[in-house]
């Protein structure tokens, strides 16, 4: 008899999020095109933003995934306010020579591709979410 390949069951429910794996390719991005600017302390500070930025993509949707559906939907409001901090940063970069141009492009839809992605989650979220669990208690101060 056959057995299906199934995929491994993850402890953290963040780790079967696409959106989670996506956010982790962008870090990853940020950290290629930043490699070399350890020598100028200005480029070194200015893509050390850029990463703190790029990881609080992942690291919101990894904290809202343990939280009701609501604190979820606020938590990935927040990622969504990294995305556009990067954003902001990539057109800086782009800007001041920091990155080429068609680096900014690849920047550019990577985010734009999370910001959609991001938008679908929250609606699903939102449109699940029972009149119950909408209690202002539930939204983190």
């Amino acid at each position: 008899m056959e057995q299906e390949h199934e995929r491994p069951v993850t402890f953290f429910r963040f780790e079967d999020l696409r959106i989670y794996h996506k956010a982790l390719e962008y870090v990853d991005w940020v950290y290629s095109v930043a490699k070399n600017t350890n020598d100028d302390p200005y480029l070194k500070s200015f893509f050390d933003r850029f990463l703190a930025s790029a990881y609080g993509i992942s690291l919101n949707i990894a904290e809202g995934s343990s939280r009701n559906k609501s604190q979820f939907v606020y938590y990935l409001k927040m990622a969504k306010s990294s995305v556009r901090e990067c954003v902001v940063l990539s057109t800086i970069a782009q800007n001041q020579g920091f990155i080429t141009d068609g680096a900014y492009d690849d920047s550019k839809n990577r985010l734009m591709e999370m910001t959609k992605m991001i938008g679908a989650l929250i609606g699903s979220l939102q449109r699940s979410v029972k009149p119950e669990e909408l209690d202002d208690d539930d939204v983190p101060d």
